[in-house]
């Protein structure tokens, strides 16, 4: 989500971070953090109940998602809501602002790096990176995890590309989850062990998404602990299942045994 000119208005029913600024018997101004400009949320508009004292609800500095109701720029009038917007709204506003904030201080410290403003930094990158990933911090996260040609395919110029790509593997961790398990694995044939080393070979090869791993280790022949990082647990678990699927069936079709077994 790109951040408006303070030339810009928010659209009527829009989700606005916003600061509150002061607090009167009647209710509160409070400024549109991405849109410079402030807002009035009336005493009535603050709760479905009774409100008696706004300070029970909002306090100065305090950080707000609020909702437009009416926007007037020929008053410059911003009439705002608290009362209709649900916790979860609330919650996802936030995250989103906070991401976005995030990427502008990413962008910012690339374009120091490259000597160039702030400005023309957004201009080279936002538009193609906002169409393909609907915000500018998802698409740094995947140049974090699949790296540059993620930025240089969507017509970023290579030099901001690369210190885009490398600024972002500085700043952003990429969470991650871990899945474990165990595979029994045994196989009598006179070969039997190199068989089973094909099989677990097989195993770690199973393709996984960028950022994503497979790492199997000996507890004690015919045990061997398997463990899956990735990005989270739907992941992890499509990528164990299709590991240990791919070991069982290979020591099967050699003629031993396997079996996975969870935890």
């Amino acid at each position: 989500m790109s951040s408006p000119g303070k030339d810009e208005w928010p659209e009527v029913g829009e989700l606005v971070v916003t600061n509150v600024n002061r607090i009167t018997r009647y209710g509160v101004y409070a400024m549109l953090e991405e849109y410079g400009k402030e807002g009035f949320l009336h005493i009535s508009e603050i709760s479905t109940g009774w409100v008696r004292n706004i300070r029970d609800f909002l306090r100065e500095s305090e950080k707000v998602v609020l909702k437009v109701l009416r926007v007037d720029p020929e008053r410059r009038h911003i009439d705002l809501s608290l009362r209709r917007v649900t916790k979860r709204e609330r919650r996802e506003r936030i995250l989103l602002w906070k991401r976005g904030r995030k990427a502008e201080s990413l962008m910012r410290s690339a374009s120091q790096k490259l000597g160039i403003s702030l400005e023309e930094m957004y201009a080279k990158t936002r538009v193609p990176l906002e169409e393909a990933f609907g915000e500018i911090h998802e698409g740094l996260e995947r140049a974090t995890k699949e790296g540059v040609d993620v930025l240089l395919k969507l017509g970023i110029p290579s030099d901001i590309a690369n210190v885009l790509a490398e600024v972002a593997k500085e700043k952003i961790r990429i969470p991650t989850v871990k899945v474990k398990g165990h595979l029994r694995i045994s196989c009598t044939k006179p070969d039997g062990v190199l068989r089973i080393k094909e099989a677990l070979l097989k195993a770690k090869a199973v393709q996984v998404p960028p950022g994503a791993g497979i790492k199997i280790d000996v507890v004690s022949p015919p045990k061997y602990r398997i463990e899956v990082t990735a990005s989270d647990y739907k992941e992890a678990n499509e990528i164990i299942r299709e590991a240990t699927e791919t070991a069982v069936e290979s020591i099967t079709q050699a003629g031993g045994k396997g079996v996975f077994e969870r935890g």
